[in-house]
């Protein structure tokens, strides 16, 4: 198989055969989730198996504990293409709910893993939970393969190591993130991390100023620090926008404001790119992802338009240079 499939209930799953299975919630898709995959992957091929992966839409927290509901690194839809990059055959997206929660461990995987999915081998991690009130164990999988004739595997935490000997994890993703620290999150990810949103009106201000920008409505990505960024723009799904649709696919150098505007009096989040070098750009009703490469400064109040102007241009020049548009 070339492509992955994505199927959103059982009944979608097609009769692929025995398969390698694994789950979780995969948020950023790090380097710790690529090693363990990629294994699995190699495995599921060695033996003329597919390799499967199941997921959950929302966060299993966002269900048993909203007011405590983590912010996402990715959205689901990033998060699918990240999987796919695995080489992975295919992944069940679970809609997450109460009632699904609800079923025994024994339901669980009797229901989803064996007759849904064919597993004949499960790969999971050591601290793996499952089932009504997180009942089922690493053990409990391990008796219930016994019974239903599938092995399973435990992940090998060394494979999920990185150089420095922290474990790959989500939570240092987010902590490098709330610090800006881009280059070492890109690090952890295996990629620039990634916003999503549409490209929507706003005050033309940066028009009036002679830094006309792409003001986004958020929809996906975790917010970091907020401030300045050089970050590349690409056009994701142009939306009968035929400008747009002509950049499709194109990685457009960018400066990224993120935060409040304090020098004019704003208040609200804004997430704001000025493509470098581009005149009449028309991107409205886009798709666009914003892939973060470096942090450059916090979110100031500078007193004066024309002291922002200045800065600005600053800013410019210095994302210039970061994505290397400069010999």
């Amino acid at each position: 198989m070339t492509d992955m499939q994505v199927w959103r209930s059982l009944a979608e799953i097609p009769d692929l055969g025995p398969a390698v299975v694994t789950l979780g919630n995969f948020d950023g898709v790090h380097r710790g989730h690529q090693a363990v995959l990629g294994a699995m992957v190699e495995d599921a091929r060695a033996r003329g198996h597919v390799a499967l992966a199941m997921t959950f839409d929302p966060h299993p927290k966002a269900v048993h504990d909203p007011a405590h509901t983590p912010e996402l690194i990715t959205g689901l839809d990033d998060r699918l293409e990240r999987l796919a990059a695995t080489g992975l055959d295919g992944v069940l997206v679970v809609r997450y709910t109460l009632d699904f929660a609800r079923q025994t461990p024994e339901e669980f995987v009797r229901d989803y893993l064996v007759s849904g999915m064919r597993a004949t081998s499960v790969v999971v991690g050591r601290d793996t939970k499952f089932g009504r009130g997180n009942a089922g164990d690493v053990e409990t999988m391990r008796g219930l393969g016994a019974e239903l004739g599938f092995e399973v595997e435990i992940i090998d935490d060394a494979c999920a190591l990185s150089e420095s000997g922290r474990r790959w994890s989500s939570t240092w993703v987010r902590e490098l993130l709330d610090e800006g620290d881009l280059p070492a999150a890109t690090e952890v990810l295996g990629r620039e991390h990634r916003l999503r949103g549409t490209v929507i009106h706003g005050d033309a201000l940066g028009r009036e100023i002679g830094f006309p920008t792409a003001n986004l409505d958020h929809t996906a990505g975790m917010i970091p620090r907020h401030g300045v960024y050089a970050a590349w723009l690409t056009v994701l799904d142009a939306r009968g926008n035929a400008n747009a649709g002509r950049l499709a696919d194109v990685r457009l150098p960018a400066a990224v404001s993120l935060g409040m505007n304090y020098t004019v009096g704003g208040t609200d989040l804004r997430i704001e790119a000025y493509v470098i070098d581009a005149t009449g750009l028309d991107l409205y009703d886009a798709e666009v992802a914003l892939d973060l490469v470096e942090w450059r400064r916090p979110m100031l109040d500078f007193g004066s338009l024309e002291a922002l102007i200045a800065a600005l241009g600053e800013d410019v020049d210095w994302s210039r240079e970061r994505l290397g548009l400069r010999d």
